[in-house]
């Protein structure tokens, strides 16, 4: 067993971590250390806290391919989307308003986290959104591009079905004057995306980075900073905030300047030791264990008569979706299963009866494996689909 995998230590038949990851061993270490610094000292803890935020910071720009300062730490993914739709409706209306230059383009059918900053900044007239039927194609989004867009928005993963956007294609498409805005939770720690084609990114550590909640990474890059605005700027994103005469201070420069306040300083540290881990082991080498076991799954849901959607197939590593129109588009972590003539929900019983931690969406069985889920889980999956499928034929 390689260093990686030793530090991971989740239940057997535990396939849920596009809705949850069980946090590492050096997760957990470090939120021990925090806890006892902050027990046992004052003040004097934060200066410890802000030397591991700076870490985190690099850590996370090496793997994002940004400068430090172009990361800012945050609460979660949807803080961060809420900070990047406010901050673009600042800048169109610093143009003009919303129209002609102001319109966003949003797939409707993305997680609800993905689509909301987006309607409610559109709501406080910041800006207006197109609402699209994904999922997020480069044919979708030229049918709707025109002189009003000004940014799109777009999920590098899809929740649901697992599509994993083209971004780079998406970027090209769009062009230097406007913004991509991705939500990267689906993908960063669990594949690798053209993280270079994201002038925002959002991405918390409560899933595949496996990091627990309260923190998230927010990129914001410096070629877009002059078209956009701090729209939920607080006084941690302004300069001398606590000595200024007056009150409204200029904003801070890079990332940082769309921050409501200081973030959670234990959950940055331990955000910035899964970033250090997914770094060290490589996201690539993170993904073609990921792909193996996801692929053993499928092959195994299949074999027990399931219909699979997503996941790697026979020709390719995780193989183009169909009738997307966008062969550069891939799967990623996440797949589905559901068994013909079975009811979704009895067979997600069964499942979790089983020992099998699966998430039940919409009439599938969402699969989402990590690199140190065990072998034998496909076997498990395999015979307890085959005993739900025979008991639908005798019923």
């Amino acid at each position: 067993m390689s260093e990686y995998l030793k530090q991971f230590a989740e239940p057997f038949g535990y396939l849920d971590f596009a809705r949850f990851g069980p946090v590492s061993q050096p997760v957990r270490r470090v939120l021990l250390r925090e806890a006892d610094r902050l027990h046992r000292h004052g003040w004097d803890a934060l200066e410890s806290l802000d030397a591991d935020t700076a870490a985190a910071a690099r850590t996370a720009g090496g793997l994002l391919g940004c400068a430090p300062h172009e990361i800012a730490f945050v609460g979660s993914t949807s803080h961060g989307l809420f900070a990047a739709a406010h901050a673009v409706g600042a800048g169109a209306r610093s143009v003009g308003g919303p129209a002609p230059d102001g319109t966003v383009l949003v797939a409707r059918t993305d997680f609800p986290g993905a689509v909301y900053p987006w309607l409610r900044a559109a709501a406080n007239g910041g800006l207006a959104v197109r609402q699209l039927d994904g999922p997020v194609t480069v044919d979708l989004v030229r049918a709707h591009l025109d002189d009003r867009v000004r940014a799109v928005a777009v999920c590098a993963v899809d929740a649901a079905t697992g599509y994993r956007a083209p971004l780079a294609a998406i970027k090209e498409l769009i062009g230097p004057d406007r913004i991509l805005v991705v939500d990267a939770v689906q993908a960063l720690g669990a594949v690798e995306f053209a993280a270079d084609a994201a002038d925002v990114l959002a991405a918390g550590g409560q899933k595949w980075l496996r990091a627990g909640w309260g923190a998230a990474v927010l990129m914001v890059r410096d070629r877009i900073a002059d078209r956009i605005g701090p729209g939920l700027s607080g006084w941690s994103g302004v300069v001398d905030p606590i000595d200024a005469p007056v009150h409204p201070c200029p904003p801070r420069p890079g990332a940082v300047a769309h921050t409501l306040t200081n973030p959670d300083g234990p959950a940055v540290a331990a955000l910035g030791a899964a970033l250090a881990l997914v770094r060290e082991e490589g996201p690539g080498r993170i993904e073609a264990r990921i792909g193996e076991a996801l692929g053993g799954l499928l092959a195994a849901a299949r074999a027990a008569g399931a219909e699979t959607g997503g996941g790697p197939t026979p020709d390719a590593p995780y193989g183009s979706p169909r009738g997307t129109g966008d062969p550069a588009a891939t799967g990623s972590g996440i797949a589905r299963l559901r068994l013909p003539g079975a009811d979704p929900a009895a067979v997600h019983r069964a499942l979790t009866a089983a020992g099998l931690s699966t998430t039940l969406r919409a009439g599938w069985i969402r699969l989402s494996p990590h690199a140190s889920t065990d072998p034998g889980t496909a076997d498990l999956l395999g015979g307890t689909l085959a005993h739900v499928r025979r008991g639908v034929r005798t019923a």
